[in-house]
């Protein structure tokens, strides 16, 4: 990031082992991803049509110069977002953060220090950080599972649930690290299953206070709850990490093609999205007080991974998930996989959420992962009790990234989501042996129709913080970075 220095110290290594079970409970909320559209045509309204199911086909490749280049497109901002908390900007200016991310070198691999626990090279530990206190006054504890390398490499993060409702990020950070042996690692594996305990074990989207922990990054000891958690998290654990990957699904009845969301006019993060394997990605810059947009900020390439629908977990997505991260691992150096993707990952530039233009029963067949012409048919909103039907029709060329699962609708409502403008990434580091395509998620059989009354904004809406949010958001960011020892 312009104007900020990243900060590198020896890094201590750490051992852990974690048995976590996850429990599919929980329910569907909204899926954020929804731009505004008060540029787009809209849906054309006719009276008595039939449905026609648009059968996905294969992804032209186009040359990287000739990507659209446009921005993605940002919503209106809801109740909940934006909100960092209530420390002023004199409070931001008197804290400090340390960014210590390890240092990769042979001769500076040792034990790895990191929530008050030394974990020696070659060994897994099973640490907790405190994400706040009961009402009685007893800890909060979170799991999270640190396995420490035999050899030196980079330090790689992997957090899921900070939705508590969405599951297939939980079960993909949980195999992942159940998969990987300490003495067949270079580097260090962290791994948090669920960052927002309290939401997790309530089946909800937010924190008990209905606050979205995603909108409250890097935090704020003196904040809102929400501000204290995010805080002890990134100044705990993300700081001490050289890259990061944050699980999501899709919200409130929606759901997502498996994506990666990334900044992709941040050098580090676009080459840190090549190593993916062929998994589609979405150039968004993302809200500023997200996960992934703190951690970028602060000098630690970071992106969002899509997946699926919240509320139940969907095993095709799971094991998506499971083999990107493998492709990811062996990309990395850090360990060696025999079957990976080797053909490189669309690129969409912009994005546009398609609106119902009347209130109604959506019924739709498309499936994500369908590559869409202008002007074909992709749902139809019927009126329960006049009959009356309106089509919605694809006013681009591109590929469905995420829509609503067949539901009631309101005017207005986002019901399908579209990637314009794709281009395909090279693959940075060909896959050593075994490269097999991607499945065609065109064909997913998973996606269901979840009933929920729940309202939410997903991560990547890219909803801008006020004036005096940002300034919070920039301070904090810049005490870190210049606070830490060099």
């Amino acid at each position: 990031m312009p104007g900020l220095t990243r900060v590198r110290r020896a890094g201590l290594p750490l051992a852990a082992a974690l048995l976590l079970g996850v429990a599919a409970a929980g329910h569907a909320t909204e899926d954020a991803s929804e731009p505004g559209a008060e540029d787009l045509p809209l849906p054309v309204t006719m009276p008595d049509v039939g449905l026609e199911l648009i059968d996905a086909a294969p992804a032209e490749a186009m040359p990287l110069d000739g990507a659209d280049t446009g921005e993605t497109t940002m919503p209106p901002a809801g109740e909940d977002e934006g909100e960092i908390g209530d420390p002023t900007a004199d409070e931001v200016a008197a804290d400090e953060f340390v960014h210590a991310a390890d240092d990769d070198t042979a001769a500076d691999w040792g034990a790895l220090e990191l929530l008050g626990a030394h974990v020696l090279p070659g060994t897994r530990a099973d640490l907790h950080w405190t994400a706040g206190q009961s009402f009685a006054g007893s800890a909060i504890e979170t799991p999270v599972v640190v396995i420490r390398g035999s050899a030196p490499g980079p330090t790689l993060c992997l957090t899921a649930a900070v939705h508590g409702d969405e599951l297939n990020g939980v079960e993909i950070v949980r195999r992942v690290l159940a998969g990987v042996a300490a003495d067949e690692l270079s580097g260090t594996l962290v791994g948090v299953p669920i960052v927002n305990l309290l939401g997790f074990t309530r089946g909800s989207r937010y924190l008990p206070d209905r606050r979205d922990l995603n909108r409250y990054f890097p935090g704020h000891p003196r904040g809102s709850s929400a501000s204290r958690i995010a805080h002890a998290f990134f100044s705990e654990v993300v700081v001490h990490c050289d890259r990061l990957v944050d699980f999501h699904t899709g919200s409130f009845k929606r759901t997502n093609l498996p994506q990666l969301r990334a900044n992709l006019d941040d050098p580090e993060v676009r080459e840190f999205v090549q190593r993916f394997g062929a998994t589609s990605v979405l150039h968004k810059a993302g809200d500023r007080a997200t996960l992934r947009a703190a951690a970028t900020a602060a000098g630690i390439p970071a992106v969002t991974f899509e997946l699926g629908e919240p509320g139940t977990l969907q095993e095709r997505h799971v094991k998506f998930g499971v083999k990107a991260m493998d492709t990811l691992l062996d990309k990395l150096g850090m360990v060696h996989r025999f079957r990976l993707w080797a053909e490189p990952q669309p690129i969409f530039y912009r994005s546009r959420w398609l609106r119902a233009y009347r209130g109604g029963i959506l019924s739709s067949g498309v499936r994500v992962g369908a590559h869409v012409r202008k002007g074909e048919l992709l749902g139809v909103v019927t009126n329960p009790l006049t009959n009356e039907q309106s089509e919605i029709r694809s006013p681009y060329d591109g590929r469905l990234l995420g829509r609503a699962l067949n539901q009631f609708v309101l005017p207005g409502f986002a019901t399908f989501h579209i990637g314009i403008g794709s281009s395909n990434l090279p693959d940075p580091a060909t896959a050593s042996l075994g490269e097999e395509p991607a499945p065609d998620y065109a064909a997913d059989d998973d996606e269901e129709e979840r009933p929920e009354d729940a309202a939410g904004l997903d991560e990547d809406e890219d909803l801008d913080s006020s004036g005096e949010a940002s300034e919070v958001i920039d301070e904090i960011i810049e005490d870190m970075v210049e606070d830490a020892p060099h």
